[in-house]
């Protein structure tokens, strides 16, 4: 019962988190009109919205990213998770990215925790952002 009463509590908070920063989904908007600068076959917002995995990757990353400063952990795991599993792009809820990251055909792209992916980055299918030693006092990498 304890568990189930946690469990219970995390999802709530994490919804007033949400519900609380609306900076989330003025950037969330941006990452949807940045489709049709990085992509010349978009045609029309709904697409964007409906057809594009590299933006719901992003999308859900970056509510997963809020969710981790927050230290809701199961649930931040959680959401990457479905991230993963809908889009077939892995990025780890604490990477840091900057505004308007487009992934495009992001298939098998992995951005781990340690990633630092600055503004207006363009993504291809494929990649892999890590750092190559596991030791956490090392500095991160960092792409711009």
């Amino acid at each position: 019962m304890v568990v189930q009463a946690t469990f219970n509590f995390e999802i709530t908070g994490s919804l007033i988190i949400l519900y609380n920063h609306t900076i989330v989904f003025k950037v969330i908007r941006e990452d949807i009109q940045n489709v049709f600068f990085k992509d010349p076959a978009a045609r029309s917002k709904w697409e964007a919205i409906f057809s594009y995995p590299g933006l719901h990757a992003v999308i859900l990353h970056r509510i997963a990213n809020k969710l981790c400063g927050k230290k809701f952990h199961f649930t931040t795991r959680f959401v990457s998770h479905i991230n993963r599993f809908i889009t077939g792009i892995e990025i780890h809820s604490g990477a840091t990215m900057g505004r308007r990251l487009f992934i495009d055909r992001g298939i098998g792209v992995v951005i781990g925790e340690t990633a630092e992916i600055g503004n207006d980055v363009l993504i291809y299918k494929g990649v892999l952002f890590r750092r190559n030693n596991l030791r956490k006092e090392d500095t991160p990498y960092s792409w711009r």
